[in-house]
């Protein structure tokens, strides 16, 4: 790939490699903070060619209907991938900060391969299906319903999984027949430009079908959600950023999918191992540096093993201490950005305002001069109406936060604004099913279970989003539904 041996990126435009109408801006590795390379930065033009081309594209070939084309062009990028996954690990651990182990499951292998659900849902879904004879107002009628392509898809992705995110994204969209322009975050550009020079040099996506789009600056992004010539918005990210997105979206209609925000708890009943589920529950929440929306970052404990608690919590934590991402031993890496440092830090000294402690951790750590490190923390000593406690941190930080029973702890988890997932830990199987029940998320972890897979719906309750991703109603997000009634002879 030219990417990694050049240092640089160009946007993908109309089946074209060009450079960014503003110039280039530096990646940076948040583990060294080392430029890296730069990416191609677009300009407001640069992206209303890249939606001219997807309008194109979509209003003007057979793609939309070519269901076996699309099928062989999502496997050739797949197959693209495998053949340079080792220069797609190396790409990510040094831009993302993702520890090496990661990269073999969800930072990139694993959605490498989950593409393979795209293409294959693409061949067999029933794209019409019979809805039967019927006299509506006496009139003998044949219906059929069918599903189509929605059109135009303006995807915008963030920084902590863009593999995942941008393959979830740009698999199914293109499976069901839509165009597409992807914007990536700034901070990881290279891990979607990267998408863009396999497609150009290793697929038969037709010129328009699939534009990339890497900007520094977020607005170039927002046009994607006020421009008519887009159908459907699909955005991950801040919950606030989301809200931005449905604002701008609504003045033409647009469809709108969401994926946001999450402070999900992750509860243990009075009959569980207490010190096997707090020590998972740390070891979750310093993962990739606690930069997951459905990481669970409330532990939710009974108040009588309170102190309990905290110490097999903070005994976990106190291990994982961040590190080099490229050993395979890291669990912890750095967080994305120096900004990003700082508002997790920023968070740290409120709790300690709000009246928290640490029970470990707290800030930097002592052995790192460079690199955007944050000390795995335990916060203790807080109820759940401390801000700490509510709001979304994205960093590796654990609140502790004491029940009073399963009723209580199942009130806890649900008072919030979120509302994406959860976990339940008891030794009977019947009270932690009646406590996932209870839960208002759209994902729930039941004694160490795993919801993550391609067939397996993806997404919250409340703010933390609209609509699905993944598996077969993420696919479906996608597509529009008509009815076509003939009248019978």
């Amino acid at each position: 790939m030219a990417l990694l041996a050049d240092a640089t990126s160009e946007l993908l435009i109309d089946g074209k490699l060009v450079p960014g109408g503003a110039g280039a801006f530096p990646t940076l590795n948040p583990a060294t903070e080392e430029v890296l390379g730069t990416a191609a930065d677009a300009d407001a033009e640069d992206m209303g060619r890249a939606i001219g081309a997807a309008r194109r594209a979509f209003d003007d070939t057979d793609w939309s209907r070519d269901t076996e084309l699309r099928v062989r062009c999502l496997r050739q990028l797949q197959q693209a991938m495998r053949d340079h996954l080792e220069e797609l690990r190396e790409l990510t651990i040094a831009e993302v900060g993702a520890p090496r182990m990661l990269t073999s499951g969800g930072q990139l292998e694993t959605p490498l391969e989950d593409l393979s659900f795209c293409a294959d849902t693409a061949e067999s879904y029933p794209w019409s299906t019979e809805l039967g004879y019927a006299t509506p107002q006496g009139i003998p009628t044949n219906r059929t319903i069918a599903r189509e392509a929605v059109g135009v898809v303006g995807a915008i992705t963030p920084w902590n999984f863009p593999h995942q995110i941008n393959l979830a994204k740009i698999g199914p969209a293109l499976a069901a027949g839509n165009t597409l322009v992807l914007k990536p975050a700034p901070d990881t550009p290279w891990a979607a430009a990267v998408l863009g020079e396999l497609i150009a040099g290793h697929t038969d996506f037709p010129p328009g079908v699939v534009n990339i789009v890497t900007s520094s600056d977020h607005a170039v992004g927002a046009l994607l959600s006020r421009d008519p010539r887009v159908d459907m918005v699909s955005f991950t990210g801040s919950t606030a950023t989301g809200r931005s997105v449905m604002t701008d979206a609504a003045a033409t209609i647009k469809k709108v999918f969401l994926e946001l925000g999450g402070k999900s708890a992750f509860l243990v009943l009075d009959d569980a191992d207490l010190a096997a589920a707090c020590s998972m529950s740390a070891f979750t929440a310093a993962m990739h540096a606690g930069q997951g929306c459905a990481i669970t970052t409330r532990l939710v404990v009974p108040r009588a093993h309170y102190d309990e608690a905290v110490e097999a919590a903070a005994d976990t934590m106190s291990g994982l201490q961040p590190g080099d991402p490229n050993s395979k031993r890291t669990i912890c890496g750095p967080v994305i950005s120096a900004r990003q440092r700082d508002r997790v830090q920023g968070y740290l000294d409120l709790a300690v305002a709000e009246g928290g402690r640490f029970a470990c951790g707290g800030g930097r750590p002592a052995d790192r001069d460079t690199g955007f490190f944050i000390e795995p923390t335990v916060v203790a000593g807080l109820t759940n109406d401390a801000r700490v406690a509510r709001e979304e941190i994205f960093g590796p930080v654990l609140t502790v936060i004491a029940h009073d029973g399963d009723d209580d702890a199942v009130r806890i988890a649900n008072d919030s604004p979120y509302g994406l997932s959860g976990t339940v830990f008891s030794g009977d199987p019947e009270r932690a099913a009646s406590a996932a029940a209870r839960m208002r998320v759209g994902t729930v972890n039941v004694n160490g279970g795993i919801w993550y897979s391609a067939d397996a719906p993806f997404g919250g309750y409340k703010q933390s989003g609209i609509g699905r991703e993944m598996g077969l109603a993420g696919f479906e997000e996608y597509t529009e539904i008509k009815v076509i009634a003939t009248m019978a002879t």
